[in-house]
């Protein structure tokens, strides 16, 4: 179980990009939001976040024992939930769901308050709920952004 606790928090090892690993995992978010958004059920869409939160904090713990740290980088699984998150209900556009992308990556590093305390929580709940807050913080600007700029996102 440990092997593929790793594997699915690395999002299949892709979490082990030597550059920038979590806007990779962030690229295979924009993946899984065209593939969830394409079933056109809004309870596809939020099963895929509780199911991929949940998975996220038991991989996400196996992989914080493995790598011997707080939200190691190649976690990246948290980007991915992250972005299905900041997207989420929301009518976008292929140029909406890219702006998403950068709006998510920016507050992601940023970590506005509280998402770096949440990072604080115990394993796994700690690696996916700071991306999480982040991720509501990203679904909130998006939201913003398609009021003022209508039809550019959409």
């Amino acid at each position: 179980m440990h092997r593929v606790g790793l594997f699915i928090a690395t999002c299949g090892y892709l979490g082990y990009v030597p550059i920038a690993p979590g806007t990779f995992g962030s690229a295979a978010g924009l993946v899984a939001f065209y593939a969830v958004r394409s079933t056109g059920s809004v309870s596809v869409e939020v099963a895929a976040i509780i199911v991929l939160f949940a998975i996220g904090v038991w991989s996400g713990t196996v992989a914080e024992h493995h790598f011997g740290g707080v939200d190691p980088g190649p976690v990246v699984l948290d980007e991915v939930v992250g972005m299905l998150i900041t997207l989420a209900f929301l009518p976008v556009s292929m140029t909406g769901a890219i702006v998403g992308f950068f709006v998510f990556r920016v507050l992601d590093v940023v970590k506005p308050w509280p998402s770096a305390r949440f990072e604080k929580l115990p394993g796994g709940l700690g690696v996916m709920a700071d991306d999480g807050m982040a991720a509501v913080y990203g679904n909130l600007a998006m939201r913003g952004l398609i009021a003022v700029t209508p039809g550019w996102l959409v």
